[in-house]
């Protein structure tokens, strides 16, 4: 064969260009696979963080154990406590009503004397709630119906005096003004919730539980003849003996 007809054969790739194509395409496939490990290495983070997130807040909203939740709910006070308000049986009392029978109470009263509502049954009761002992308001009250007792007792009427003070604080309210009438303490509000005269009062921007001064007479068989609430105390025992006397 002539060197004109022969035909040129393709070349074949040398060893070292092989080699190098090797290494590029070892390279390529070494970073996509760590750029994919890479990836799935940074969702575990994130998904782990998330259900360890998920975790801490189904374990913050899980409900305290039925006793220790009861424990806490009784150890409020029944005043800033709405639950134990409610399985007090005063608490639940309905506001009281003209002509309706007057809440039964026991309660000890100065001179260490107790009294209740038994012990006025056949005579006509007149009940002042006042808000604190030896206070401007309270005292001109108490000592307006000290003034009117002689015409109280011809009307057959008792006067009793109730609040939330101790019997220390009755007692010298009593001997400091001289006074004539009882003067109950209820401490415990069970009284004072029954007859619908603890409540919410407010005062220089304040709101706070307390007496809501209110007067209630009784006629001779415990039922209730008339209710004076919000009292304005000018003028306000002469009113209740004219009520009194009129029963």
């Amino acid at each position: 064969m002539s060197k004109k007809t022969r035909k040129k054969s393709p070349k074949t790739p040398s060893r070292t260009t092989a080699k190098t194509s090797a290494r590029k395409s070892g390279a390529g496939a070494g970073r996509a696979a760590a750029k994919a490990s890479a990836g799935k290495s940074a969702k575990k983070p994130a998904a782990s963080h998330a259900a360890a997130s998920k975790a801490l807040r189904a374990s913050a909203w899980k409900k305290p154990p039925a006793k220790a939740a009861a424990k806490k709910t009784a150890a409020r006070p029944a005043a800033e406590n709405p639950a134990a308000r409610k399985q007090h049986p005063s608490a639940t009392s309905l506001p009281l009503s003209e002509g309706a029978e007057a809440p039964a109470f026991a309660l000890p009263a100065d001179a260490g004397k107790q009294v209740s509502l038994a012990d006025y049954l056949g005579r006509k009761l007149v009940i002042f709630f006042y808000p604190r002992a030896d206070t401007p308001g309270c005292t001109r009250e108490a000592i307006d119906f000290t003034r009117l007792a002689g015409a109280f007792a011809k009307a057959g009427t008792a006067v009793l005096g109730v609040s939330a003070d101790p019997l220390k604080a009755q007692e010298a309210f009593r001997d400091k003004h001289q006074l004539s009438m009882a003067l109950a303490s209820d401490e415990t509000h069970d009284m004072l919730e029954s007859y619908g005269v603890w409540g919410e009062k407010s005062m220089y921007g304040k709101t706070f539980l307390g007496i809501l001064r209110t007067t209630v007479l009784l006629d001779r068989n415990g039922r209730i003849a008339r209710i004076w609430r919000n009292v304005k105390v000018d003028g306000h025992a002469d009113e209740v003996l004219a009520a009194a006397q009129a029963l």
